[in-house]
């Protein structure tokens, strides 16, 4: 991974911004937190499950000159529950008069699972990674387009992974969602963002890769497999802050540098944008499919 990037010059000004981070309170996701707000902008919401370090991220941007205007809020959700992520919407876009939304970084995520369902009874990994992010979007699309058009940001970031085409046959195998079986959310989380650029071109949706990162996301393996990850990745293998700088790159560069829709590769190096053999299933059916399957099971969930 080429470290070509340094977020203290890099990222500009960011004032008035309001930038929304899922997953903020650990890893890459506290990374891009702490580096976002040397840059002035005006609120940054960090998500997760856990108060604790949410109160300790908040502290240490407190603890920053650089970081002393800027307002840091942490909004309790569970990605893997639906119902949560609900109550996370609600709060953020009624807590205030005037809300606006710059940036949506959709950071958080889970992998090597044991084989499990979420409690809305859809596979853990997908549920997490894709669903829960999907509602949070439909949620904040009104919030971000409204942004845009008094001249905010307008962006939606999506964290993927080079590892995408580690999918089953056929791409995603929607009428086995439902079941504990374990089916990587990489492929949709970038064809997700492919479909919301087409769909909503006036704002700009990209994916990225952060790189082999070092994480606690290996945790869940065996210390056999663990070892086998290091051994076969430790030349590539980068720390979390590093990590962090492809989605913080992604969020900040001019609307103009970036190709809507694509996946990037660390730092700012344009993959194929989905557009590979495998992720060209059905010749671009793959995405609308996702996105109407998955507009299928907002719609239930939603009563609509």
């Amino acid at each position: 991974m080429p470290l070509k990037y340094d977020p203290d010059m890099d990222i500009p000004d960011l004032a008035g911004q309001s930038i929304f981070i899922t997953g903020g309170t650990g890893g890459l996701g506290a990374y891009s937190a702490l580096e976002l707000a040397k840059h002035n902008p005006a609120h940054i919401y960090i998500s997760g499950r856990n108060l604790k370090r949410a109160e300790s991220i908040i502290a240490q941007v407190q603890s920053n000159k650089a970081s002393n205007v800027t307002k840091v809020t942490f909004i309790e959700c569970d990605l893997s529950s639906l119902s949560s992520v609900q109550r996370a919407a609600e709060q953020f876009l009624t807590q205030t008069p005037n809300p606006r939304l710059d940036t949506l970084m959709c950071n958080a995520g889970i992998m090597t699972r044991p084989p499990a369902t979420s409690k809305d009874g859809y596979e853990i990994q997908f549920a997490t990674n894709h669903l829960g992010h999907a509602l949070l979007i439909r949620k904040f699309l009104p919030l971000i387009e409204k942004t845009a058009s008094e001249g905010g940001h307008g962006r939606i970031i999506i964290l993927s992974s080079s590892a995408w085409g580690l999918h089953p046959s056929g791409g995603i195998q929607f009428g086995r969602l439902r079941t504990g079986q374990d089916f990587p959310a990489k492929l949709a989380n970038l064809l997700y963002a492919r479909e919301l650029a087409r769909r909503y071109p006036h704002l700009t949706c990209v994916s990225v890769h952060p790189g082999i990162v070092e994480t606690g996301l290996f945790d869940e393996i065996s210390f056999k497999n663990r070892m086998l990850m290091y051994l076969a990745f430790w030349w590539v293998m980068v720390q979390p802050h590093q990590g962090a700088y492809s989605q913080l790159w992604a969020a900040t560069r001019p609307k103009e540098e970036l190709v809507n829709g694509c996946f990037y590769l660390p730092v700012g190096k344009l993959g194929d944008g989905g557009l590979g053999r495998k992720a060209r299933i059905g010749k671009g059916t793959l995405a609308r499919k996702l996105w109407d399957w998955t507009e299928d099971v907002l719609n239930e969930f939603e009563g609509c």
